[in-house]
């Protein structure tokens, strides 16, 4: 779904005037489940968008066409989120979290629709929820900072999704900038921009077309495992406020108070943020060797340690290191499906998209989308 089609779609159906606002979806380059365990991530926004075409209706009412679901919706700001579809709860959960700071909402019609695939670890649901706050923030003159739009989004998922997410998303969503990944320090909000261009190399997505729902128990209980290692840890180290605050010495110290799962889960996050710093070092030095040696250590944390891989993941990964000219590849996201992220010289794009999509089709008799992505600007009127 194009711009074009969205602005098309809402003449047809609410007449000419309207407003339009874009936000992209993200990759995660390294730093995978750090974000709530406030460690350090290192996202970039894409040049995949959700387009919105939307217009004040002068009434109390939202009224929300998804092109892409082919649904309607109509609610106001009492809307109970169990009457709502699944796409519908986004949106309709940014308006209650700005109504709730005390923010007067007018309400609007809306036709939204985009090129994020949803359900490959692109976050579509966080460029959903900036693309409202934004828009929401323009047309009612909110003078909301940049940083309480991502936060708007992140407490819908939290309040009204019923996801426990960090602020990675719609962080990326909100503050990407073209050829820039940001490392993001998600305890104090502190960030910095690192240059990723290469001439000779290329980041490519292969989707695996599992569908993964975050908001299913496994994502939570990874939380929850991760909150009680915190909790363990703080007995023996009182500083500790979070695992971003554990380094693997002191779990070398703490392993024998730990619940095995859980000292896996804490070891894996321990590590992913010391490979984010690390990366950012080889980012620098444009050293892109070393960055994929810390994408395969990452995905092999993510498969073993932190359990969140499964077998269509682990055999691109495995089908990748195989490959002449691929320099790093691993799951993307928050697992169960979804997306591999891979580094390769830009050469041998079309031997990897052949060999991987080989071997995918024999095991799982299905091939797998592919998807070169450049890193973008985040969202941003039209």
């Amino acid at each position: 779904m194009t711009e074009t089609n969205v602005a098309q779609l809402f003449q047809s159906k609410f007449g000419k005037d309207f407003f339009i606002f874009r936000a992209p979806g993200r990759i995660n380059l390294i730093g995978e489940h750090t974000d709530y365990n406030l460690g350090y991530v290192l996202p970039a926004a894409i040049n995949k968008y959700i387009y919105l075409a939307i217009h004040p209706n002068e009434t109390g009412t939202f009224h929300i066409q998804a092109a892409d679901f082919k649904e309607d919706v109509s609610f106001d700001t009492s809307f109970r989120k169990d009457a709502l579809p699944a796409w519908a709860r986004y949106p309709a959960g940014v308006i209650r979290e700005l109504s709730n700071q005390g923010y007067l909402l007018k309400g609007f019609n809306a036709v939204f629709g985009g090129d994020i695939p949803t359900g490959a670890g692109l976050s579509s649901s966080a460029a959903l929820e900036s693309v409202f706050a934004l828009a929401l923030n323009y047309m009612n003159n909110l003078k909301l900072a940049r940083i309480e739009i991502a936060r708007a989004g992140q407490q819908a998922e939290h309040h009204t999704v019923g996801v426990k997410c960090g602020i990675m998303d719609q962080f990326a969503s909100v503050f990407g900038k073209t050829n820039q990944l940001i490392r993001l320090d998600c305890r104090d909000l502190d960030y910095t921009y690192f240059p990723f261009k290469s001439r000779d190399h290329t980041l490519i997505l292969v989707n695996t077309g599992v569908s993964h729902a975050l908001a299913e128990s496994a994502y939570n209980e990874r939380r929850e495992q991760c909150e009680e290692g915190v909790r363990v840890l703080a007995e023996r180290f009182p500083g500790v406020r979070s695992l971003r605050d554990v380094s693997k010495e002191m779990l070398r110290v703490a392993e024998k108070d730990l619940e095995p799962v859980v000292l896996k889960r804490c070891e894996f996050v321990a590590e992913e943020n010391e490979r984010v710093i690390r990366t950012c070092k080889a980012l620098e030095r444009g050293d892109m060797v070393k960055i994929g040696e810390f994408m395969w250590d990452s995905h092999q944390g993510l498969r073993h340690k932190y359990e969140v891989s499964c077998r269509e993941l682990d055999l691109l990964v495995e089908t990748a290191k195989t490959i002449s000219g691929v320099t790093g590849a691993r799951m993307m996201g928050g697992g169960f499906g979804g997306c591999t992220i891979n580094l390769l010289e830009t050469r041998q794009v079309n031997l990897f998209k052949e060999v991987t999509s080989e071997k995918f089709n024999k095991q799982f008799q299905s091939h797998p989308e592919y998807y070169e992505v450049t890193i973008a600007d985040g969202a941003t009127p039209q």
